[in-house]
């Protein structure tokens, strides 16, 4: 019997992998075509990110581990520099975590940090929207607003007010109208006790790569500015290239007053998660007698900083973050020729190398399959044994049923593999959901 917390379910051991896919022991070779969890973007097995671990345990003068209260150092201080150049934010300062959960905590407990310092103290409500996810730590879960993995811990949560989601296929209103909302919820509340909007540009898992209509960041912007109200952009999944710019922000020239990354930032090969605020935000809280009291173990961590630097560098000096984008244009030409005229498919949306394909029962009512029917378990199971691997996703419709599949290949995938992916989900979604 194996020794891991059984999820369940038996899985094969992966022994091998490069570029866009991984081999089990059995030999079987996969497509990832969802880099994990949305998490590899330069490739598996990369050389230059295998390279800065094997510096790191191999050069006399590389740090193990210094405690951030304590030390900082060469790599992190590169890291922060460099990375301040592409992420917008203005002026921005970098708190390094252990992951996207951690990075959420640290934004929400900056966001009131920065109140009180700046002498409003009564702020301690947070926004975020409904049918979102920003990770499972318990602030994290909070103000996360999917109904299913909240239930069992309902008794510690209700801190967070959550309002609409920005889901075009199934809700109609423009981004004025949302704006609107989120408006009128702050007068509701009353402004001066709403400390921070957290959403994510483009939503991720919970919603499958919803695009929200172009007016809307303008309008939130716009709203959260008018009322002293900080903005959290959750960039965990949409980061660093994933939708086919450097930041989903990037989109619609979102400056947002912290931002939070994670997954891409390190390529999942070292448990890495960023918050990253500007520096009038970081000043005002530094120069309050109080400070900011948060920190974790594994925080600021010299050999994470190495590897995110050596991430950082293949994105950009590698051309990377290009690279996905065409790739992304690709996979939505293939996605809209072979997969979206299927009779279950009832929407494919996405941007860049990032896309999500809703199923549904009815493409003309847009009734979603009831959640027993556990469609979207079927699809994965039906191209994992294609050799395609994709990240299912449910809820997306009302909370409980909507089945999702998510695609975010790793920017280094080819033409004939992305020809490969499309061509195994239309089969797997034809098995699995015959007419």
């Amino acid at each position: 019997m194996s020794s891991v917390f059984e999820r369940g379910i038996d899985l094969p051991v992966a022994v091998d992998a490069e570029g866009c896919e991984i081999v089990d022991a059995a030999g079987r070779r996969y497509l990832d075509g969802c880099g994990g969890a949305i998490v590899v973007n330069v490739g598996h097995r990369d050389p230059a990110v295998l390279a800065a671990l094997r510096d790191a345990a191999s050069d006399p003068a590389a740090l193990d581990y210094v405690h951030a209260t304590q030390f900082t150092s060469a790599a992190l201080e590169q890291y922060a520099t460099e990375l301040a150049a592409v992420v917008p934010v203005d002026d921005a300062r970098v708190y390094p975590v252990s992951g996207g959960s951690e990075a959420i905590e640290t934004a929400l407990k900056l966001a009131r940090a920065y109140h009180v310092a700046n002498g409003q103290p009564g702020r301690h409500m947070v926004l975020a929207r409904r049918r979102s996810y920003h990770g499972n730590s318990r602030g994290a879960l909070d103000v996360s607003g999917r109904d299913p993995l909240r239930a069992p811990y309902l008794p510690w949560l209700g801190k967070t007010t959550h309002v609409a989601p920005a889901y075009p296929y199934r809700e109609a209103a423009t981004g004025a109208q949302l704006a609107q909302q989120l408006d009128a919820t702050i007068d509701d509340l009353g402004a001066s006790r709403v400390a921070a909007f957290v959403a994510e540009p483009i939503a991720g898992a919970a919603l499958g790569a919803a695009v929200p209509p172009d007016d809307y960041w303008p309008a939130i912007v716009e709203v959260c500015r008018a009322h002293g109200v900080l903005l959290i952009a959750d960039e965990v999944m949409t980061g660093f290239g994933r939708t086919g710019t450097w930041f989903a922000c990037d989109h619609w020239d979102v400056r947002p007053d912290i931002l939070v990354a994670g997954k891409g930032a390190s390529n999942g090969a070292w448990p890495l998660g960023l918050t990253i605020a500007s520096g009038e935000l970081h000043d005002v809280v530094q120069s309050s007698p109080a400070g900011f009291v948060h920190g974790f173990t594994w925080s600021h961590h010299p050999i994470g900083a190495r590897v995110a630097l050596a991430v950082l560098a293949r994105l950009r000096d590698g051309g990377l973050v290009e690279q996905g984008a065409a790739a992304g244009d690709k996979l939505h030409r293939l996605l809209a020729e072979r997969v979206a005229p299927l009779e279950a498919v009832g929407d494919v949306r996405g941007r860049g190398p990032f896309a999500g394909i809703e199923l549904v029962a009815d493409r003309n009512t847009k009734q979603p399959f009831a959640r027993s029917a556990r469609i979207v378990e079927r699809v994965a199971a039906a191209a994992k044994a294609r050799g395609l691997l994709v990240y299912p996703s449910t809820g997306c419709a009302d909370g409980t049923a909507g089945d999702v599949v998510l695609l975010g290949p790793p920017f280094v995938v080819t033409d004939a593999q992305l020809d490969q992916i499309v061509t195994r989900l239309a089969g797997a979604i034809t098995e699995a959901i015959p007419s």
